[in-house]
């Protein structure tokens, strides 16, 4: 076929004939690959006078243009038509349901914390933060701690390297330095509630070596006793949903605080279940006091001029027992049937708003 005007009639019959991509790229092959029809013609120029090398050159050309021209038009309708097919055979149907999305938790730690700072928020208490590394100053010393008392030992509390200057910081083990830090940089009044990590050496079913503390601060001239046992006896109440849950108040002893108490909320263990608010029993749940005058003294305070109380729980212990979790190693187990069972959704969180307290 040396007549470009019936190769180019043929070309274009055949690229039109073409019915899918692979098929249009054998017709392209067949003309203008290194063997085709054109290329042939455009490879026999050479041998063609120099005049008629010319006209023809200008003649095969246009013959390539036209056929590559047609290719790619041709082209463009398969690929056009292919994804209308594609299209008309993957459609969605609207009336199926929608496929469930994974939802997320949220921790019952986190839970409770957001549970906690929304009581006390209530009663006018302020969240403060402090860093997890504390020197001695502020982790004991400030605290009335003595250097004899059993929390400074290494199997009681995590120690860091030793300093230069031979001391060592420690992961703190408490929240209580950041009652310190606070009575340190602010004059009263203060009413402050901590949240936060706390560190120490022991590990089983009810203990872990990192948990979860809360304390409370108040500092003005007039607070007394009185308000701290309103205070915990609103917050119990509330926390556990029990409006008339039995909440004592024990004496007890800490280097910080004195008169010191533990608080106790009453329960039932019948048939070895413990229920919240029911019964002769009594379950501890923290521990609280007036802050002694000689914390006072060490954070700039006159104890002759204010007073106030201080109180700490531990977050995972009234978790465990508001929300029936056995094993609290089982908090950090990152395990997300765990989760899925205990946590929350964001929307069903409950509100702990109890009116004006």
């Amino acid at each position: 076929m040396d007549d470009p005007q019936q190769l180019q009639e043929a070309g274009l019959g055949e690229i039109a004939a073409a019915t899918s991509p692979d098929a249009l790229e054998v017709v392209r092959i067949k003309y203008l690959g290194r063997q085709g029809l054109v290329t042939g013609l455009m490879r026999g120029l050479g041998a063609l006078a120099p005049e008629q090398r010319r006209d023809a050159g200008a003649r095969f050309n246009a013959l390539k243009d036209t056929i590559s021209d047609a290719i790619e038009a041709r082209a463009v309708e398969l690929n056009r038509a292919a994804l209308s097919n594609r299209l008309a055979a993957e459609r969605a149907d609207a009336t199926l349901p929608a496929m469930p999305a994974a939802q997320g938790r949220i921790h019952p730690i986190s839970q409770t914390i957001d549970e906690i700072i929304a009581i006390f928020g209530e009663m006018g208490f302020v969240v403060a933060e402090g860093p997890h590394i504390e020197d001695d100053f502020y982790n004991f010393t400030a605290l009335n701690i003595p250097p004899e008392h059993p929390a400074r030992q290494e199997h009681d509390t995590f120690y860091l390297p030793e300093r230069a200057d031979g001391s060592r910081l420690v992961l703190r083990t408490h929240t209580s330095p950041v009652q310190v830090r606070t009575m340190l940089k602010q004059q009263p009044p203060i009413r402050i509630i901590v949240p936060g990590r706390t560190f120490r050496a022991d590990h089983d079913a009810t203990h872990s070596p990192m948990f979860h503390q809360v304390e409370g601060l108040v500092i003005d001239r007039t607070t007394h006793m009185g308000h701290l046992k309103g205070c915990l006896i609103e917050f119990c109440r509330a926390f556990f949903d029990v409006d008339d849950l039995p909440v004592r108040f024990r004496p007890s002893y800490f280097p910080f605080t004195e008169p010191s108490a533990e608080v106790d909320i009453g329960c039932s263990r019948a048939g070895g279940e413990l229920k919240i608010g029911a019964g002769e029993g009594w379950l501890e749940i923290l521990g609280s006091g007036m802050v002694h005058p000689q914390v006072l003294r060490n954070c700039g305070i006159d104890p002759d001029e204010y007073q106030g109380f201080a109180f700490g729980m531990g977050i995972e212990r009234v978790a465990m027992l508001k929300y029936g979790i056995p094993d609290l190693r089982t908090m950090y187990d990152s395990d997300l049937r765990w989760l899925r069972h205990y946590g929350f959704l964001p929307l069903d969180v409950p509100s702990m708003v109890r009116g004006a307290l």
